[in-house]
This record gives structure tokens, sequence and C-alpha cells, in this order.
């Protein structure tokens, strides 16, 4: 039994290895039942759930004939070094980094942060389709968040609040 599917067979092997570490972290956290479910109930059924399609995948992929292999092509360096910077920048500004005195920015800030770095990503950047997404996107996350939720971290940089 060979390999018929290159793509699908890593892609279900990164799902179940995801999965297993999300399985594997909420034992950390207390499970409870389905009708009391604790923190650590959904990241264990996404764990195990995200295996399961993993298998699906990687045995489809051994079983399944595609034409040319479905080779996996060459890395993408450019929208993966966008990408993390942008969930890097992200985090830094939403919380700070006290030990260098770099102030917490705020979630409206760090979304408009990470809306314009990980556009980067993408073959071509446009500025005011980028703005209204991030414009959208800020709004969304101060209502769920903030308003839904009621989640307590900074809004707006403390410069501006006081």
């Amino acid at each position: 039994m060979g390999i018929k599917s290159q793509k699908d067979f890593f892609c279900g092997l990164m799902f179940m290895v995801v999965g297993i570490a999300f399985a594997w972290g909420a034992n950390n956290y207390k499970i409870g039942t389905g009708a009391r479910m604790g923190p650590g109930y959904f990241p264990l059924l996404l764990g195990v759930l995200m295996t399961i399609l993993g298998a699906v995948i990687t045995f489809k992929a051994t079983v399944v004939e595609t034409v040319d292999g479905d080779k996996v092509g060459a890395w993408a360096w450019k929208p993966l070094f966008f990408i993390i910077a942008a969930n890097l920048v992200f985090g830094l500004m939403l919380a700070g980094l006290p030990s260098i005195k770099f102030p917490a920015f705020g979630l409206i800030v760090a979304i408009y942060a990470l809306t314009f770095i990980a556009a980067n990503a993408g073959e071509e950047f446009k500025f005011k389709e980028v703005l209204i997404l991030a414009t959208v996107l800020a709004i969304v996350s101060y209502l769920a968040f903030i308003v839904l939720l009621k989640l307590q971290f900074p809004v707006w940089p403390a410069f501006i609040t006081g």
C-alpha cells in the first residue's frame, strides 16, 4: 500500500498530530460530562474529531488514485513569514511586553496591525479592501468579545484611555 496523494497524506498526518496535541493538552483540565462540561471538554472533543478526520484523510490518500501522485510543492515562504509575523505582532500589541516596557495597544490597534501584516501574504495588496476588512473585524471582535462575552482586556492603547 503506497501513498497515492502526497498532499492528502501529509495533511492527514498534520491533522492527527494537532488533534492528538489538543486531546493530550485537554487532560490538564477538568473534562466534566456532556451535561456539565469542564474547561477541557471542548479541546478533548475537538482533538478526537481532528484525529479521526486526519486518519480518514490519510487512509484515503493511500487508497484513492490520483493522476500525478498529487505531489507536495515547494514551501511558500512569503505567506508563511507574514502569517506568523501577523500573529506574533497581534499578541505583542494586544498584551504588550512589560519586560521591555512595550505597552499594550489594545484590541482595535492589534486587529488593524494583524490584518495589514497578514494581507501582505497574498499576491496583491489593496489598501482600501484591507482597511475595510480590518474595520469590519475590529467592530465584530469588539461586539463579540467586549460587549457580548464581557472579556476584560484593553480595547484601546493606554495613552488614549488614560
